[in-house]
């Protein structure tokens, strides 16, 4: 028992390996370009860039820059002025509450640093 469908899709997979496809000009063309895209640049390249372009693209772009400029600010924020529950469980590590002012408040005007006495 055969079934003619298959023997006409045989005679066609057999039709199709025969025939070798030629690329078109204009596909081989593009295929280079993108080809001679990909390739690594030169060392003669690499030194016409800048340092910080260079430094840029090795930290990963403007994106990246911007997640480190907020990350930089938001533990800025937190060490200057850090929320209670930091303070408390800081404290319960150490021991001790410990609290540094940034500004000095006492101009040593009591010792007499500033006085002309």
């Amino acid at each position: 028992m055969t079934n003619p469908n298959d023997d006409m899709l045989d005679d066609l997979f057999a039709q199709a390996r025969r025939a070798t496809p030629v690329p078109g000009d204009d596909l081989m063309t593009r295929v280079l370009a993108d080809a001679d895209a990909a390739q690594p640049v030169s060392s003669a390249q690499a030194l016409k860039v800048g340092l910080w372009a260079r430094l840029l693209d090795g930290i990963g772009g403007w994106p990246a820059v911007g997640g480190l400029a907020a990350a930089t600010v938001a533990g800025i924020w937190v060490g200057v002025a850090p929320p209670s529950s930091v303070e408390d469980m800081t404290a319960d590590l150490i021991g001790d509450q410990v609290s540094v002012s940034l500004f000095q408040t006492d101009l040593l005007l009591d010792e007499g640093a500033f006085s002309d006495g």
